[in-house]
């Protein structure tokens, strides 16, 4: 079964376009890594919750939206060989130009335990 690495980031508004032309950048690298499929999500119905939520995971602001991204890879094996070139490979330098703020980020690698239809 494939493997999963998701991610959530809060985005300045103002920034969408600017986020989805960095994200077609970086998105295409991790492809060409062996990823099988890069999906970035803007927040539509985005929700307060009593305790928990996606805002106050990333600390979203007033004027900030929640994207909720994931990369599908073969398996984990194939995940860490591509993670791995894409840490190194120069392209990355300009990563640190994000139109984000990465220190809010929260992220993870997952195993699929459900998957359907399949």
């Amino acid at each position: 079964m494939s493997y999963i690495d998701g991610f959530v980031i809060a985005v300045p508004n103002a920034n969408r376009e600017q986020f989805i032309t960095h994200a077609r950048t970086f998105d295409a690298i991790f492809v060409e890594f062996g990823a099988i499929r890069v999906v970035e999500c803007w927040g539509d119905d985005v929700p307060d919750g009593k305790l928990t939520d996606f805002r106050r995971a990333v600390q979203a602001k007033e004027d900030e939206s929640v994207v909720f991204s994931w990369v599908e890879w073969p398996d984990k094996a194939a995940r860490d060989a591509g993670m791995a070139k894409f840490m190194q490979d120069p392209r990355m330098e300009a990563a640190a130009d994000c139109p984000f703020d990465g220190k809010r980020m929260i992220f993870g690698g997952f195993v699929p335990v459900v998957s359907l239809p399949g």
